[in-house]
């Protein structure tokens, strides 16, 4: 079967959990036989893990769709301008920059997007049909998240390929927008989803939350957990003298790095967590630089600096030493997630996970054993849970051991 993947790249600056889950399926696709091409849009996906994978250019290349959308007379630019702004240095370039991977502030551009060949990238979305029918003729388009729906009718109407979207916390860029494009957005998703043939997504959580909202028939979507290649993940030692806590998510505000940060200075004011490391991975966009220099600056007034090691990479290789540094590990994302790609490579080493009761979580520790939860989801529960774990390494490693065997055999 020949499958065309259409995915957004983050251009590599942070750890994108959906470019690392796109990179594992496909890779997954591959070993079973079928013939799989990535397409990427807006940037590049540098996250890696694909070899095999047939790659294509850059679709919808983030600075021409951003220049069509704020400048009325660019839409009639020349193509060779077009290909100069395509260029893979120039939108790694974009990548660095903070407002090619946030929402706000690009709400019309979103609308514009979903609004397919009505939007005002119309023309790159030609593009892309021709090249899928014409070149490519695939079995199958995977539409990555929900965001991409706009493509959708056309693909449908000039290929005979099958539609079939993943949904994955498309809600964490909706819920940065203006509050009143929030509603017109996931309508406009509602309507554009009608011409998918398959909706999946990978918790019981997110399902009853897109069915919802998206207004997606029942017999038109299916949960299929997520799953991780665990080649090459070893045991975490489980440090205990110090302990380490670990967060491996793009540091931001959002996914609750602040939470975790404040939890950990509370444990260390307990003499017998004075000793206690904070690990941090998953680089930052620019919007997160300054609440990270912040995180900082408060953790060398309170002289517990140099008890925080960031791993400034995390490829694969990188994570899975990252993760052997831990005992535990927690990204406190405040209103969860639908997958949550960190729990699985956690538990693939061995790491056992302390998590909000919130999103996809408790699904995920119910299957496994390989962690808990806590609730409210505030730095004071958190500490308080961590230190009831590191009071007692038995407990801790008999979770370790449960969940690393769920996840080596079921996921």
């Amino acid at each position: 079967m020949k499958i065309a993947y259409i995915t957004p790249g983050s251009g590599g600056t942070f750890y994108c959990q959906n470019c690392y889950r796109d990179d594992e399926l496909l890779t997954s696709l591959l070993r079973l036989g079928h013939d799989v091409l990535k397409i990427p849009m807006y940037l590049p996906s540098n996250m890696g893990g694909t070899g095999g994978i047939q790659k294509s250019p850059v679709f919808y290349g983030a600075i021409n769709v951003y220049l069509r959308e704020k400048l009325p007379f660019y839409r009639q630019a020349p193509g060779w301008m077009e290909k100069i702004f395509d260029s893979q240095t120039l939108l790694q370039i974009a990548a660095k920059k903070s407002g090619s991977t946030r929402a706000s502030g690009l709400e019309d551009m979103t609308m514009s997007m979903l609004q397919g060949e009505k939007g005002h990238q119309a023309e790159e979305l030609e593009h892309l049909v021709r090249h899928l029918r014409d070149e490519v003729k695939p079995d199958v388009i995977h539409l990555s998240n929900a965001l991409l729906l706009g493509l959708a009718r056309r693909l449908k109407q000039e290929t005979s390929a099958t539609i079939v979207c993943s949904l994955q916390d498309e809600n964490e860029w909706v819920d940065l927008m203006e509050e009143d494009y929030q509603q017109r957005v996931w309508d406009l998703m509602a309507r554009r989803g009608e011409d998918v043939d398959l909706f999946i997504t990978s918790s019981r959580y997110y399902a009853d939350r897109c069915r919802e909202t998206l207004r997606i028939p029942a017999e038109k979507l299916d949960i299929i957990p997520g799953g991780i290649n665990c080649q090459g993940y070893e045991p975490s030692p489980l440090p205990f003298d110090p302990p380490a806590v670990g967060y491996m998510c793009r540091m931001s505000e959002y996914f609750g790095l602040g939470i975790l940060f404040e939890a950990w200075m509370r444990l260390r004011k307990e003499s017998r967590f004075r000793d206690v490391k904070l690990h941090l991975t998953g680089g930052y966009t620019g919007d997160d630089k300054k609440f990270v220099n912040g995180l900082l600056r408060r953790a060398e007034e309170e002289n517990m600096h140099n008890d925080i090691r960031i791993w400034k990479d995390f490829s694969k290789p990188q994570r899975i030493q990252f993760l052997k540094s831990l005992t535990l590990l927690s990204v406190p994302v405040p209103e969860g997630e639908a997958f949550g790609a960190y729990q699985y490579e956690a538990l693939a080493a061995g790491v056992p996970v302390v998590q909000p009761n919130v999103g996809c979580y408790p699904e995920f520790i119910e299957a496994t054993s390989g962690g808990v939860l806590f609730e409210p989801n505030t730095p004071e529960r958190l500490a308080e849970e961590m230190a009831v774990l590191l009071d007692d390494p038995d407990r801790v490693r008999g979770m370790a051991a449960a969940g690393r065997k769920v996840v080596l055999e079921r996921f």
